[in-house]
Parts: C-alpha cells; structure tokens; sequence
C-alpha cells in the first residue's frame, strides 16, 4: 500500500512523470525484430494508454503522449544514434509532437470514469488518430514510415494476410484497438462490456477478413540468385567488393538461374565512365545465362549529380532499364536544408554531397520476367511496391546496404518489412544486401528458403514462386488511412459544434426569491 502511494507520488511530478512516459512509449520496440516478440505489440501500448488517461489535465495528457513518443522513435531508431549523434535526440523531440493530439484524445475519452459511449468511441478514435501519426511521419523528408506498428506483424500468417486487403495500416489499426480494447478492460470497470464486445467484434471482423480475402494463386516460378560480397572497408574496400561479387556470380555458372541480383551501392562507379566494369558484368551475364541487376551509387556520366540508380545488365551489356533512387534518406544521402542543417556534418555521418533523386518508377524487363526495383529504405513505403505492382511487376526487387549498422537491430528490421509489401501486393519480393540480412518472400508473404545473415558472404539461389492476382489492397490502396481521416473529420467537426452551441441558462424568477426566518428587507444575509 505504501509502495503504491509513493509511485502515485512520483507520477504526480513532472519529470519522473514524463520519464515513466517515454520508457512506457518505448515498450513496443520489443515487437519489431531484433526481439520479434510480435505478440506483445498487442499488449505494449497500455501502460502508456492508462498513463495517458490518468493525467490531471487534457495538458498533462498531451504532455505524456509527446514524451511516450519521443521515448516510441529513440527505441525504435536507437541504431541511428551512432550516425546521427546528439541529432537523434532532436529527430525524436520534433516528431515526438506527433502523439501530444493522441494523447489528448486518449485522456478526453478514456480519463476520469468514463461512461460506456465514451470508452466505446475511443476504439475508434484512438486507432485512428495512430494511424493519422503514422501517416504524417511516414513522408519521406521526415524519415519515412520505418517502425510502423502494423509491421511487427511480418511473421504472422493471419495477418500477412489481412495486409493483402488493407496492407500495414489495416494492421496498425488493428493492433491499437485491441491495446486500447485492453486498457479499458482492465482500468475502466464500468465500461468492461463495450470492450469486450469490440474484442469479439474485432476478432469477428478480422475473421471474416481473413476469410473473405483472397489468396496468391501461383501460376509459375522463377530462380533469382542473391549475391552477398560482405564487408569491405577501407580505401580499396569498392574495388575489393566489386571483385567478391564477380567471383560469387561466376559460382552460379550451370545452375539455370533467371536473374542474378546484386545489394546497393555494389558498383562504385557509374558504367558509363567505366566500360571495363560493364563488360565485366555483361560477362558474369553470359557465363550464368541470366541478367545482373547491379546497383550504381556514383556521379552520372551523362548529367550533373550523385545518383543511386538499380542498372540492368545484360550479356551485350547494359539493356538500357535503369531507376535511379526517388525516396532519398534524409541526412543519409542529403542533408535537409543544407545552408541552415550542415552542420550535422560535423557531428555525425551526414551526406557530404547531396544525392540526386530520380523522377519516376521503372519496370524492367529481364528476359520476360518484369521487375520492379526499389532502393534502400524505399522498401519501407507501401504505396511504391503497390504502384510497381500496378505497372505490371512480376516481382519486387530491393537492393539494400546496412552495413553502417551491422550490428545492431537495423538489418533484420529491413528484412521484414520485405514480407509485408510481398503480401500486400500479391507479388514476391527479393531482398538484397552487401552485408546482410538478405531474404526472399513469396507472393504470400511467407519466407522463401533461409535468410542470408549478416556474418555471409555467398551467393544462394532461390526457387522464387510467382504469382498475378490482384489484391484488394492493391486495388483499393490505403483506404484504412481514408477511414481515419474521416473519423478525425467527423470527431472534428462534432466538437467544433459542440463549443459553438450556446450555454443553455434558466429563466428568470417570477418571483422574488424567498427570504429566510433570519433575514431582513433592512439586514439580507450575505
């Protein structure tokens, strides 16, 4: 009893308050990998909710939601803080922002004891104010939708499913509501019944999803062989990579592969200005009988600039489909601002020299088979394989390098998220690395033969099924976003209304109000 009274205490003042949320706000990063504990994303969110809807005042609550979400994106971008320094702290309290409204709306529908509409509306309103953070900090010039709640979900059969029909919104949605449906059950006794009926609506509604949605039909497969150089550092670390990458391609001579694909950044020179280099890569084409997809990080030869750009070669040489790199890491590949943020050059492993973006999304094709290329980071973004998927991809390449990263969560975070816009699309999806972790998923979003981890340095070959139905997700795009927005739209203007509606005040007495046996016309009690 004394314990619980002093922790009452240490929540009522302001700084242990405001650290018990942001520990609170970075519990949900024990679902994403490397932990993957993906079933405690469904429960991770309620000490924060309850901290939330105990607050004093709707500004403390906002305070508490801007805090726990400093403390969301520290925990979830924690590996960047050897690159970006005290920068990310910055980073975190900007977009932390972000969830001050959630917090807000949490303590406006869930604070004090509230009645049963009240609690009942807040599984509503809450996931969607979520998902509108999530869409907001999901624009690429803010670091793009990394960490999205749904994509704890990747290993998760039933719900690489569901993402199919409403893709990772769907299930960040969904995995909110059923935080918030359990911190009603637990604080709120009174309104135990309406969270218990949208538990089992939920489940009935998600069911019938699953049910309803229909599965990748696979009408063919193709052998896509991985090549994984490893680390190369150092002065002579390009060179030393290209010839690893030469030497694993070579390997795959006579194994009747469709497509050899190489990681980010795995030529350093653009093959304009080095024939040599192409006619090397046209000559792995013709030993292994396949394409090489290499990735060029180099000046153009032919315009001005940096570019990152995925180069098809072929046995005569490059084919001419090229996609250079439309969704740049911020301070990664350019710095923001530059004239009033290069500074963060000095402090940490920002861009020296901005990189050039590219214009449009390509499909290549290699020998029949479509590809859809994307770079880096932009397989973080679902609407850029679901437009690749429109334009006729067959399969969804990413080229990637984390080796920056090598040892913290970072490689399998990017792995993963290869899953969800593989089951979003209905289209698998290879994803390729110098350094590791390297994977293929299905057009289910199941994984395809084993991973090749960050200590490999080999090429493997994959038996990649293909698949050409349409999604609902595809077809119907992000239409759990819309959703939300019209739940914040209506809420809005509900509450616009309400504060215009005038105060109702009672008419006045007819008659003079009564005195008492102890007052006078002379002396009225005061």
């Amino acid at each position: 009893m004394r314990s619980t009274r002093m922790f009452g205490r240490l929540l009522g003042s302001p700084w242990p308050r405001s650290g018990a949320a942001a520990l609170a706000g970075a519990l949900p990063v024990l679902a994403f990998p490397a932990p993957a504990l993906w079933w405690f994303a469904y429960v991770a969110l309620v000490p924060w909710i309850a901290l939330v809807r105990s607050a004093p005042t709707a500004r403390r609550a906002a305070l508490d939601g801007w805090c726990g979400g400093v403390g969301f994106m520290l925990a979830v971008h924690h590996w960047l803080l050897p690159s970006l320094h005290v920068f990310i702290f910055l980073i975190a309290a900007l977009l932390g922002v972000l969830w001050a409204p959630w917090g807000w709306l949490a303590h406006r529908f869930l604070g004090g004891t509230p009645s049963p509409g009240r609690a009942s509306a807040a599984l509503l309103v809450l996931p969607s104010a979520w998902l509108a953070v999530e869409l907001v900090r999901s624009w690429q010039g803010l670091g793009g939708p990394w960490g999205m709640l749904g994509s704890t979900q990747w290993q998760v059969g039933p719900a690489l499913r569901l993402a199919s029909v409403g893709g990772v919104w769907l299930l960040s949605f969904l995995v909110v509501a059923v935080n918030v449906a359990l911190t009603v059950l637990i604080s709120v006794r009174a309104s135990r019944v309406p969270a218990i009926a949208s538990l089992i609506a939920t489940v009935a509604a998600t069911s019938a999803a699953y049910a309803w949605a229909p599965r990748a039909d696979v009408d063919g497969r193709a052998r896509i062989a991985v090549v994984q150089p490893g680390m190369y550092d150092g002065p002579r670390g390009p060179e030393q990579r290209f010839a690893r990458e030469e030497s694993l391609t070579r390997r795959l001579a006579g194994r009747d592969v469709d497509l050899v694909v190489w990681g980010e950044s795995s030529v350093g020179h653009d093959l304009g200005d080095r024939p040599d280099l192409a006619r090397r890569i046209a000559a792995l084409s013709r030993q292994t009988g396949a394409e090489v997809l290499v990735n060029v990080d180099a000046r153009r030869s032919d315009r001005p600039g940096i570019y990152k750009s995925s180069v098809l070669v072929g046995p005569d040489g490059p084919t001419g489909d090229r996609y250079d790199k439309m969704r740049l890491v911020p301070f990664g590949e350019y710095v923001p601002a530059r004239g009033l943020l290069g500074w963060a050059t000095s402090v940490g492993k920002a861009a020296g020299e901005d990189r050039h973006r590219g214009e449009e999304q390509v499909v290549m094709d290699a020998g029949g088979l479509e590809l859809g290329p994307l770079v880096c980071f932009e397989t973080a973004f679902p609407d850029m394989g679901r437009h690749l998927t429109e334009d006729g991809a067959d399969v969804l390449l990413g080229q990637s390098a984390t080796s920056t990263f090598q040892e913290s969560w970072a490689p399998e975070q990017h792995a993963s998220l290869a899953a969800l816009r593989a089951a979003e699309t209905g289209r698998p999806m290879v994803h390729a690395t110098l350094t590791g972790v390297s994977a293929v998923y299905g057009p289910d979003g199941e994984r395809v033969g084993p991973w090749l981890g960050t200590g490999a340095s080999a090429a493997r070959v994959y038996d990649v099924p293909l698949a050409h139905g349409v999604t609902p997700y595809v077809r119907h795009g992000d239409w759990p976003v819309d959703g939300a927005l019209l739940v914040l739209t209506v809420l809005g203007v509900a509450e616009g209304l309400r504060m215009l509606r005038p105060r109702r005040t009672g008419p006045r007495p007819l008659v003079p109000r009564a005195r008492t046996a102890r007052e006078s016309p002379a002396r009225p009690v005061r």
